[in-house]
């Protein structure tokens, strides 16, 4: 026997992950696509008030979301987590759908990611078609995942930080802006909070702010990176819950702040998905040359969202095979530890971006980003669902004993059950968002069928 302690069993994960990996992880897969262009679109429909109460509504649920799957990663740390949550605790049948699911996310969320990618392109190279730049990515990010998992890991922390630097840089630069302190474009005066107020608090009503949601949660979609990322976590039980707070905290200002910043630079008839709001604002800004290093900044963190996309759908591939749900080829691990088969099926979301080759770039982006975000809203119930069951089945002593407890059980999994739900209402009474109803609801039902079948053939199989 080997007593190496280094050894990795065979077909396992290394827990190669440290701490400041964990929390770049969770802030490079969420600031990405959702906050670098998403916001025009929240801005146009919810208006400037009606886009930070929708933000400020979406922090709360992440955190909600979070503080469940904390408690169920430090009792259980295993990779590509959530499905196995909700199949030991609702149902098998529902937990394969969640791993497809969370599967679907991010293999969508690759596809808006590369197209938002090739809309930054054409900022500089407008004749060169959209999907020929997805084309290029994609090859990139496939690339960057199946080196090793530290390599991806180290990639992603160095990228996440660029992107965290941007953010401060851009609320600081965006507040003077503001103010007057930094001078605004063709001497034009500061705009202070006018654009705020310009149309109301709520000038297409609060239905908006609910229809938005979905897309403000898919801008949130991310963090529960670190429950996949929980079986190459070093040291899970502390590590994870200082990664939640740590994410959190910083989520919460770094959205919330941006979207004020953008709400009064940017008027809500400019606001939309064709160029991102980011690049609109500092285009206004008489700072030479800021625009086209945010445009280049953004490109980054598009492609750093699609690195931690490509990353969590590969990974949860891998753990519906080593489950038994999925052929083995799926789950099988090169030398390196990474499941390159899993990838690169995973790869095909990405190529729903050359659809922008067809279709026109904006629509593709608002249909995938509802798509992806629809989905991930699914799993964030499966999570909220899976920890009230959970903690119902726990005796006192055993509660007494876990090393993380969510706080104000069962208020904590119901509040944000409800929340996730109404937002799912909320994309019927969106025509541009309502696709995300049209393929999600039928894919889930596809699902449990599916479910049901290979087990009755795997029953007669072994019989």
């Amino acid at each position: 026997m080997n007593t190496n302690s280094s050894a990795v069993p065979e077909n396992q994960f290394k827990r190669s992950m440290k701490t400041r990996h964990l929390i770049m992880l969770s802030l490079g897969g969420v600031i990405g696509t959702g906050l670098f262009f998403n916001t025009g679109y929240i801005i146009a429909t919810a208006g400037a008030i009606g886009a930070i109460i929708a933000y400020l509504i979406g922090a709360i649920v992440v955190y909600l979301v979070m503080l469940c799957l904390g408690e169920l990663a430090v009792a259980m740390p295993e990779t590509g987590a959530f499905h196995t949550y909700a199949s030991k605790f609702i149902s098998p049948a529902t937990g394969y759908t969640v791993a497809w699911l969370y599967w679907l996310t991010w293999t969508v969320a690759l596809g808006s990611s590369f197209t938002a990618a090739g809309l930054c392109m054409q900022y500089w190279f407008p004749q060169v078609s959209v999907w020929i730049w997805c084309l290029v990515f994609c090859v990139v990010i496939f690339l960057l995942n199946i080196i090793t998992a530290q390599f991806f890991a180290e990639s992603e922390f160095w990228f996440s930080i660029i992107k965290v630097i941007t953010i401060i840089v851009f609320i600081i630069a965006g507040s003077a802006a503001i103010f007057g302190f930094i001078p605004m474009k063709n001497n034009l005066p500061a705009p202070f909070l006018h654009n705020i107020t310009e149309h109301g608090w709520f000038p297409n009503g609060i239905i908006p702010i609910v229809m938005t949601m979905v897309s403000v949660n898919f801008a949130f979609s991310g963090t529960e990176l670190i429950g996949i990322a929980a079986g190459e976590t070093h040291q899970p039980e502390k590590t994870i819950p200082l990664a939640i707070k740590t994410t959190i905290l910083r989520l919460i200002i770094f959205f919330v702040g941006t979207i004020f910043v953008l709400a009064s630079l940017l008027p809500m008839k400019q606001a939309g998905v064709i160029k991102s709001p980011f690049v609109e604002v500092f285009e206004s800004i008489g700072i030479p040359y800021a625009a086209d290093i945010m445009n280049f900044v953004i490109l980054t963190a598009i492609l750093s969202a699609a690195n931690s996309g490509l990353y969590a759908s590969g990974r949860m591939l891998w753990s519906l095979s080593n489950q038994g749900t999925l052929p083995k080829c799926f789950g099988k691990l090169n030398p390196k530890g990474i499941p390159t088969t899993a990838i690169a099926v995973s790869m095909i979301g990405g190529l729903l971006a050359l659809f922008s080759s067809v279709i026109a770039p904006d629509t593709v982006f608002v249909g995938l980003t509802a798509i992806s975000g629809f989905a991930v809203v699914a799993v964030w119930l499966s999570i909220c669902a899976s920890h009230y069951f959970f903690r119902k089945q726990l005796s006192t002593s055993e509660i007494q004993s876990l090393k993380y407890k969510a706080p104000l059980y069962p208020l904590v999994p119901i509040l944000g059950f409800i929340l996730c739900l109404i937002a799912c209402i909320g994309l019927a009474f969106d025509p541009e968002q309502r696709i995300a109803l049209y393929c999600g609801i039928p894919f889930v039902v596809v699902c449990y069928i599916a479910y049901h079948v290979t087990r009755a053939y795997q029953q007669r199989v072994n019989r």
